[in-house]
């Protein structure tokens, strides 16, 4: 299948995926994941090895894009919200007079 990873056209199948991450020990997952095989690999991680360029390159979203269409399981992070924003709820409570709930 073909792929655009930072401007540039891969043509990635699943086999070669898993033929690239043989024998690469993954690394720490803080963020963004895709699961080969039976180990879960960070998504900068996996784009660097499929692609041999910099991780600076080119996005996790990229990534995770072309990991998804080719059939692995991805695991995005949700962003979290600014600090001091508050939900409707809590502009609501806050409003009435009420604890705000945390």
């Amino acid at each position: 299948m073909r792929c655009v990873i930072a401007r540039f056209p891969f043509e990635l199948t699943k086999g070669g995926v898993l033929e690239s991450m043989k024998g690469i020990k993954p690394e720490p997952v803080t963020g963004d994941s895709v699961i080969i095989g039976r180990r879960h690999y960070p998504v900068k991680q996996v784009g660097q090895v499929v692609t041999r360029q910099d991780r600076r390159d080119f996005s996790a979203l990229e990534v995770l894009r072309a990991m998804t269409q080719l059939g692995f399981t991805c695991h995005a992070v949700p962003k979290a919200a600014p600090l001091g924003v508050l939900s409707p709820m809590q502009h609501a409570s806050s409003l009435l007079g009420t604890p705000v709930p945390v």
